[in-house]
């Protein structure tokens, strides 16, 4: 095993300081994401949460390394980061295709010694894994990657139209894609966490229902949360959602009553 330090500085990133006794947020990025993006979110809840942000393999100061395109083993290596990197109970919050992440790599901390240090999982713009779309957005040549990056984000536009900045996020996009479209749910572990899922109600990528599926993953408590805007609503709604974890956080951390 390597060194914790060393794995805690390749893999993630905290921005803000943290006081002490405050609960740990573990952010997990969508497909083309980093760590960075979750930045306002720790400036927001600094000092009362600690955030940590994952940086996936490929991107920003790990874009010399490759991008992982299987989501299981993915989740294979954020666990073994957790369990040696970070103390202390945690709560997952994911986008997307981070959603799926923070969901399966909680599963497997769940199988393993670690199994009571997930407190709940905050999931946001994905479908439960029981649903299915076929989707072969990895299979397109470059344009039509970057034109569904800017159908699902408009705000992405004036930035890919930059033929450098399109062909340093293209690797990662094309992985990314492949690792979420080519994931199928594994028979196993079942959570006992809550879980609190947040989505847009104009998000072509999430119906209602397939937002509602999460609830199958659990025997603990769910709840689910509508706001307005498509995939990337929490980028207008930052208030609201910022209110939103901090609800589900002291939901999860208050202690149980006897």
């Amino acid at each position: 095993m390597a060194d914790p330090q060393a794995l805690r500085e390749l893999w993630l990133r905290q921005y803000h300081p943290a006081s002490d006794g405050a609960p740990t947020l573990v952010c997990f990025p969508y497909a083309g994401g980093a760590a960075s993006y979750f930045h306002p979110l720790s400036e927001a809840l600094s000092p009362g949460v600690r955030v940590l942000s994952l940086q996936y393999p490929g991107r920003q100061d790990r874009r010399a390394e490759p991008v992982r395109t299987d989501l299981h083993a993915l989740a294979d290596e954020i666990a073994r980061v957790l369990s040696a990197a970070v103390d202390g109970p945690v709560v997952f919050f994911g986008h997307s295709m981070g959603s799926t992440l923070a969901y399966e790599t909680a599963r497997r901390l769940a199988d393993g010694p670690d199994g009571e240090r997930v407190l709940g999982l905050v999931l946001s713009g994905r479908r439960g894994p029981s649903t299915v779309r076929h989707e072969t957005v990895h299979l397109r040549d470059d344009a039509g990657i970057l034109e569904e990056v800017v159908r699902l984000d408009r705000g992405s536009a004036a930035l890919l139209a930059d033929p450098d900045i399109a062909g340093m996020v293209l690797p990662v996009l094309r992985g990314d894609y492949t690792a979420v479209e080519t994931y199928a749910p594994r028979e196993g572990v079942r959570l006992r966490c809550p879980v609190s899922v947040l989505t847009g109600d104009a998000d072509p990528q999430v119906t209602a229902e397939e937002a509602g599926a999460w609830a199958g993953t659990t025997d603990g408590a769910f709840r689910l949360r509508t706001f307005p805007g498509g995939h990337f609503y929490l980028n207008a709604q930052r208030g609201a959602v910022n209110a939103a974890l901090v609800e589900d956080l002291a939901a999860f951390t208050r202690p149980a009553r006897v």
